[in-house]
């Protein structure tokens, strides 16, 4: 009769190393395709930001041309971005067609 087989003890060392995605900045784009009081808007609805953090942004990004609204997870980064992508157009301007822009930097 066999038993169970019985595997000599061995001092096996496993070395697990996680790599760390780097964060990612979301940036958001100027244009002149919509008013102050869109980007305040849309500041506050997608990232929680209050009217006078939202007002700075919309300054910087409108005499800078880009601003830096967020640095997180890649994941998350898409999906700001694109949540940006698609807030639509601003009602206050007639000619408006369609969202602003945005992109991801590494941020390292």
């Amino acid at each position: 009769m066999s038993g169970p087989a019985v595997l000599p003890d061995t001092d096996v060392e496993t070395e697990q190393r996680t790599k760390r995605q780097p964060p990612y900045h979301v940036i958001l784009l100027n244009d002149d395709d919509h008013s102050y009081e869109y980007v305040i808007e849309m500041l506050k609805q997608l990232f929680g930001y209050s009217v006078e953090k939202g007002y700075q942004l919309a300054k910087i990004v409108d005499t800078k041309g880009r601003v830096v609204v967020c640095t997180t997870s890649l994941e998350r980064a898409e999906l700001k971005r694109d949540q940006i992508h698609a807030f639509g157009p601003d009602p206050r301007i007639a000619d408006c067609k369609g969202s602003m822009s945005a992109e991801l930097e590494a941020a390292e």
